[in-house]
């Protein structure tokens, strides 16, 4: 069962797309799926799951970028920067 492009898992069909492409690499595969987490609204886990059951081969390289996503919940997120430590308190 192949998505068309633009459904709530795969809005953009990047994953879809990424099946396609003979001879893709893992590296590839991790920059399409990071396109594609950032475009996604709604349930990750969820999508994964969906695009996992309905995509992987055994033998992709997306398919093992897509499980290890689902293991580490793959929303990203912004994991903070030097605004984000707390400050030492001022000297009195």
């Amino acid at each position: 069962m192949r998505a068309l492009k633009g459904d709530a898992f795969d809005p953009k069909g990047l994953v879809a797309e990424a099946y396609n492409i003979d001879g893709i690499t893992a590296s590839e595969c991790r920059t399409i799926f990071l396109d594609w987490a950032l475009n996604l609204e709604g349930d990750t886990k969820e999508a994964l799951t969906i695009l996992i059951e309905r995509h992987a081969t055994g033998a992709h390289p997306m398919d093992g970028v897509l499980a290890e996503a689902l293991k580490a919940d793959a929303k990203p997120r912004r994991r903070g920067g030097w605004r984000s430590r707390e400050r030492p308190p001022m000297p009195s």
